[in-house]
């Protein structure tokens, strides 16, 4: 027994010395630690940055008239335009009842890929960020001047009244005031 226990001493002193780095390698591990930390978040960033713009673009795709005049009243890429629109949107599903914000919905193709093109707020303690300042928050994550917003609405309001009738733009334009 005496033997076992010997051995299993030297073996865990043995051990704790090679781990104990020397001055001279002492830098070497926390220099690949932070090469491998950069190369792990680049490998994350890039497939996410891609994700991102495939969603926009997709969402672009599902509802072009709209994207499209949208984007040419912002002066924005397609993609910015959609996730604007999202964005928007997104504000008054929070706002409407359902069944209110499915009127919106029936008037609006790919209104889920819309949803899905906004970028995330900030959160506070008190949940998302609110109203049109959430609003602006997002346009300027997707690269646009949150004063944008107010050129939005009215492109918003006017392409779900044709779509959905009057009764449905008035239910999206008062709440995106």
């Amino acid at each position: 027994m005496r033997h076992v226990v010997a051995v299993a001493a030297a073996t865990l002193a043995v051990g704790t010395l090679a781990l104990w780095p020397s001055p001279a390698t002492a830098q070497v591990p926390a220099d690949a630690a932070k090469a491998a930390a950069q190369v792990q978040e680049a490998a994350t960033k890039a497939p996410a940055a891609s994700g991102v713009a495939a969603g926009l673009a997709q969402a672009a795709k599902a509802s072009p008239d709209l994207v499209g005049a949208l984007s040419k009243e912002l002066g924005s890429s397609p993609g910015q335009a959609a996730g604007a629109a999202g964005s928007l949107f997104g504000l008054a599903k929070s706002r409407l009842k359902p069944e209110e914000f499915g009127q919106i919905s029936k008037a609006v193709p790919g209104m889920d890929a819309l949803l899905s093109a906004a970028p995330a707020v900030g959160t506070s303690g008190l949940g998302q960020v609110a109203g049109l300042a959430g609003a602006a928050s997002a346009f300027s994550k997707l690269g646009l001047k949150p004063e944008l917003v107010a050129k939005a609405i009215p492109v918003l309001t006017q392409f779900v009244g044709k779509s959905g009738g009057a009764q449905v733009a008035g239910l999206l334009a008062g709440v995106l005031k």
